[in-house]
């Protein structure tokens, strides 16, 4: 069953660019609108920092533990 859905005191620079962005693709604000919530709804969702850090660390990535390290390093292979 489809629901209504409001949203209240928009800013005009909101509603202005949803206008324009409803006009560019040949649609209403509410077909725009539906277009946005179907569109975010199939986006994939964003890393949380601990599964970004669990990725690169399965990476298996060799880095040099300090900041220290990596310009003596750098300094040493001049």
């Amino acid at each position: 069953m489809p629901v209504t859905l409001s949203i209240k005191h928009v800013p005009d620079h909101i509603a202005q660019g949803l206008r324009e962005r409803a006009a560019t693709n040949h649609r209403s604000i509410q077909g725009e609108l539906m277009a946005i919530l179907e569109a975010s709804l199939h986006q994939e969702r964003r890393l949380t920092a601990r599964e970004l850090l669990e990725q690169v660390r399965a990476l298996g990535l060799k880095t040099p533990d300090d900041a220290v390290a990596m310009i003596r390093a750098d300094r040493d292979a001049r």
